[in-house]
């Protein structure tokens, strides 16, 4: 086919191998092809402004490609992979906007953990808070409640599990947050730009503000209230 930009649609993704199945048409004939996803080869893509950034490929996901023979010259394989768009993913975020609430799976992909969409099979990456218990071998691969944030950002979307756990010191500090109660906290680091605490044990730190001539030090005592505690970010007063 030589360097024709041919399109298609992704049919099948192996997260683990790095690799897409596409299916396209020639001359009204179905036919399917592989095509490399590491990181090298969209990085080259980007270095060649092919694509603007390494995509996280989906089931469903419609791309352009170039069909060209391998280099051991035993198969087609499809070349330059740039991604368009996936109409399933806009159904899902129209759907997100009135009941935002999905089942999937849990998945761990590179160290990372993702949800697996139970209809669409698309992947979104899961936020992990800081504070949260690690997600057993057993609870891999089973089903999850999710629901999708960040959708004004289609690249950006996340998927956030309706039931985790967390360490016992989060649930100390989300209590002492609401009742607005003082904490002593401990001084473990002085840097430019903030003074780091220990809030609860060395479980729970945070960083107030960097004082000019401050006769802080490490070790010292600081009390301060909790005024926010969320998913990834602390902000303590004092």
């Amino acid at each position: 086919m030589g360097n024709t930009v041919v399109q298609g649609k992704v049919s099948f993704v192996n997260h683990d191998k790095k690799y897409v199945m596409i299916e396209y048409e020639v001359n009204g004939k179905k036919k399917v092809i592989n095509g490399n996803i590491d990181d090298k080869t969209q990085k080259a893509l980007i270095a060649k402004k092919l694509n603007k950034k390494i995509h996280l490929f989906h089931i469903g996901d419609t791309v352009n490609f170039i069909a060209r023979l391998s280099d051991r010259g035993d198969k087609m394989i499809a070349d330059n992979i740039q991604y368009l768009y996936n109409t399933a993913l806009d159904v899902l975020l129209n759907k997100a906007k009135t009941v935002n609430r999905f089942l999937g799976y849990l998945k761990i992909v590179d160290d990372k953990y993702y949800v697996k969409e139970i209809d669409t099979y698309l992947f979104f990456p899961v936020i992990f808070s800081p504070w949260q218990v690690k997600f057993s071998e057993a609870e891999l691969n089973e089903e999850v409640t999710f629901s999708l944030e960040n959708m004004e950002n289609k690249e950006k979307v996340i998927a956030k599990l309706a039931n985790n756990k967390y360490i016992s010191e989060f649930y100390t500090a989300t209590k002492l947050a609401k009742s607005k109660t003082p904490v002593e906290a401990t001084v473990y680091k002085i840097g430019p730009h903030g003074i780091y605490l220990n809030v609860i044990g060395d479980k729970i730190q945070a960083k107030l503000p960097a004082e000019k001539d401050s006769t802080i030090k490490v070790g010292d005592k600081i009390n301060v209230v909790i005024v926010h505690i969320g998913d990834s970010r602390i902000i303590v007063e004092k």
